[in-house]
């Protein structure tokens, strides 16, 4: 369907701030890959059920109207199916605007069992990514590309996250265990990592992203290679600066490097 997979562009991971300002004009094209007033055999018998207010909903950019006037439509039994996946298009984007990725998971849930597209199981892949569901996820990657061997997004999603599962899993091999050497640390934080299990696995996640996306920037550009690895020797020295002072959450500072690193990863 003409429109739904640029808006998977930016669904991904990292990537939802980018929607508010797209969502409305993805939903006014996909909107036109149905065609207006589709209707099932027994139209006749059915009572109209009226797009209009859901379309103009859209075409305002409205997402509250979007909300209650594509809901109407898509609650409706007797909305015809091609009206229905229009409005799901349109509210499922406006709940990804309000941070709401269940509902909006729930909605391509409900699209994918009416018209099974590749571009619906991606987008929802890259949901449930986004919410840390890595098996579902990559599920749904790999049914976009069972149902187009050529789908650039899920063929390239369904690498990343893969590469992700396999990192993660030669993680819990080292369970427990910082990147450096517990036996040699003489820093205050390092004794501190060494100590706290949660800390040390933090501590070996953002090593392991962060060799990783200096080491596929260098290959595109030695500068970028090197000024991501300054990004990461700053963090560390100030992360030994700030250890033990008032206020400093170390838990905290490692969680923010380890999202930021990711998000990196996933770009």
């Amino acid at each position: 369907m003409p429109g739904v997979s640029s808006l998977a562009n930016f669904m991904m991971p990292g990537r939802l701030n980018a929607i508010r300002n797209t969502a409305a004009a993805f939903a006014v094209s996909a909107l036109l890959a149905y065609p207006a007033h589709a209707t099932g055999a027994d139209t006749d018998t059915l009572p109209v059920v009226d797009p209009g207010p859901c379309l103009a909903a859209i075409s305002a950019g409205a997402d509250r109207r979007i909300l209650d006037a594509c809901g109407a439509l898509i609650d409706n039994e007797k909305t015809a199916k091609a009206d229905r996946l229009k409005a799901l298009i349109a509210r499922s984007g406006a709940l990804i605007r309000k941070g709401e990725l269940d509902r909006a998971i729930a909605d391509y849930d409900v699209m994918i069992g009416l018209d099974p597209q590749a571009d619906f199981y991606n987008t929802r892949g890259e949901l449930r990514w986004k919410q840390g569901d890595r098996p579902k996820a990559l599920a749904d990657f790999a049914a976009a590309i069972k149902l187009n061997p050529d789908h650039p997004a899920a063929r390239g999603n369904y690498k990343r996250l893969a590469q992700e599962l396999e990192r993660l899993g030669a993680l819990m091999a080292v369970a427990g265990k910082p990147s450096f050497n517990c036996a040699t640390a003489r820093r205050p934080v390092e004794k501190a990592i060494c100590a706290n299990p949660e800390l040390a696995n933090l501590d070996r996640q953002i090593n392991a992203v962060n060799t990783k996306v200096v080491r596929d920037a260098t290959a595109d550009s030695p500068r970028a290679g090197r000024a991501l690895q300054r990004e990461q020797d700053e963090f560390l020295s100030q992360r030994n600066a700030d250890f033990g002072r008032p206020g400093y959450d170390l838990q905290k500072a490692m969680r923010e490097r380890l999202d930021h690193l990711l998000e990196i990863e996933r770009q």
